[in-house]
């Protein structure tokens, strides 16, 4: 009877913290409209029942690139949750529903995960980057984070898998128990491998793009004022321009007009302020993958 009693209230626990999430579209795509701790208690409650779920950690880059790719537009659309990493979308979010909107970011979704992940026994597992950066976050996380069940860690190699190298893989993560998959393979890569394999791998996956090698000492994360002023792109492109001046050449012009778009048809009331938008892809489709 005991055990029947917490059960019962663990479930009610879990239903409080996955209710129906609110989206607001941002340039076409269904970005999730709720508190920052809000947002993480939902994957938190996913990773307690083992749901099998996408959480994609989107910024500009990402939302620009599905702009121009109809699958890769169906593959955000298609995920559980869309959280609001860029400051752009911060904003765009905030003024469209005329309240704060907190960040989202991949780092600070890392770092809640792990402590919050720690305290309810949740084990985690973490997929992507090198063995170098992998046995560097292994170190910390067991400094930083004593109490954390870490259900296995693996560098994949930077090619596609064989079918039977991914249904090892499938094999690995869903024996483990992990509650939560952290994924750091890139963008578009890990959204696309995310979405392949809803429904196989039975925990919450979460994209968090380039955050393993930072945490593991490689690469410096922004400062403060930087993240909160939007700047975090010139800081990366300081770092690395020969790089990224082309990705931002293509995608930061084409979000400021479509952001100016949106608002405008919000303001002349051609489109509605609050909603879930369709699929919609206005450029350059290159169809499914």
């Amino acid at each position: 009877m005991l055990y029947s009693t917490t059960k019962s209230n663990l479930t009610g626990l879990w239903k409080r913290r996955t209710k129906k999430l609110e989206k607001q579209s941002v340039i076409g795509f269904p970005v999730t409209a709720e508190p920052f701790e809000a947002q993480i208690n939902t994957m938190l409650g996913w990773a307690h029942q083992r749901l099998s779920k996408v959480v994609c950690v989107a910024n500009v880059h990402m939302l620009v690139e599905a702009k121009y790719n109809e699958g890769f537009a169906w593959v955000l659309h298609r995920a559980d949750m869309l959280t609001p990493d860029g400051m752009p979308l911060v904003w765009l979010t905030s003024r469209l529903r005329k309240r704060k909107q907190d960040r989202v970011a991949g780092m600070d979704i890392f770092l809640s995960l792990c402590e919050k992940a720690s305290k309810e026994n949740i084990s985690i597992f973490f997929l992507g980057s090198t063995p170098d950066v992998l046995w560097s976050m292994e170190q910390r996380l067991k400094r930083e984070y004593p109490n954390l069940k870490i259900a296995g860690m693996v560098s994949p190699p930077f090619r596609p898998l064989t079918r039977d190298e991914d249904a090892a893989l499938v094999k690995e993560i869903n024996d483990s128990g992990a509650g939560l998959v952290l994924i750091s393979l890139g963008c578009p890569k890990q959204e696309w491998w995310m979405h392949h394999h809803k429904g196989r791998i039975q925990s919450v996956m979460v994209g968090i793009g380039g955050v393993f090698p930072i945490f593991a000492g490689e690469k410096k994360w922004a400062p403060v004022w930087v993240q909160k002023n939007g700047l975090e792109w010139l800081y990366r492109l300081v770092q690395e321009p020969g790089r990224l001046w082309k990705r931002y050449a293509k995608t930061i012009p084409l979000f400021l007009l479509l952001a100016f778009k949106q608002l405008v048809k919000v303001k002349l009331g051609l489109e509605p302020r609050f909603g879930c938008p369709q699929v919609n892809v206005a450029f350059g489709m290159h169809g499914r993958r």
